[in-house]
């Protein structure tokens, strides 16, 4: 890897995603988290990628005393079904109806990562294809139970139970889906 470029950069993330840590870490990046709250409201206008760019963006420009070795990590995720997007789910009824709405549908997963320094900013990102099989109530009722979909966009997590039991097809990045797209994260790090 890599790290001679990024050997005089302090990588901060700001995300308490604890899976975006984690990949990160897997990365052999040395990094810090910082985390701002930030309300993530966007223009009602705007669609896909340009929602996740938006917040990404958003999430950066509240780090307003970077230092110039400094080089920030933001990123944002939704779930794009049937013209609109799926957030994080406010309580479990919210996480049971977007279940069922995204059962033997395809919906997608958009990721946007935003790097920012004092010199410059970036903003990128990835969107993945998931095809759900039909979900039966049962099912959904198991995993709300037994896992936490209200910190997941869309209600849940591919790399959970419902992941294996009810995700029937991707195209695209895995790692996209659970909310980082790990490939082109390292392309464009490297090159920023």
């Amino acid at each position: 890897m890599n790290t001679e470029k990024l050997s005089t950069k302090q990588l901060i993330l700001a995300s308490g995603s604890p899976r975006r840590q984690s990949f990160l870490k897997e990365l052999g990046l040395n990094f810090k988290v910082e985390l701002n709250e930030v309300e993530e409201t966007y223009p009602k206008q705007l669609k896909k990628e340009a929602i996740t760019n938006y917040l990404a963006l958003k999430k950066a420009q509240v780090f307003t005393n970077l230092k110039n070795n400094d080089l920030l990590i933001t990123a944002d995720t939704i779930v794009w079904f049937k013209n609109k997007a799926l957030g994080k789910p406010e309580n479990i009824e919210q996480a049971r109806e977007m279940l069922e709405k995204l059962s033997n549908h395809k919906h997608l997963v958009i990721t946007s990562v935003c790097l920012k320094s004092t010199q410059k900013e970036q903003v990128f990102s990835c969107t993945t294809e998931v095809y759900f099989d039909k979900l039966s109530k049962e099912c959904i009722d198991y995993y709300l139970k037994n896992y936490k979909p209200l910190d997941k966009a869309g209600a849940y997590g591919i790399q959970e139970w419902i992941g294996y039991v009810g995700v029937k097809k991707i195209k695209g990045s895995y790692f996209n889906v659970m909310g980082f797209p790990v490939h082109k994260f390292y392309k464009e790090l490297m090159r920023f």
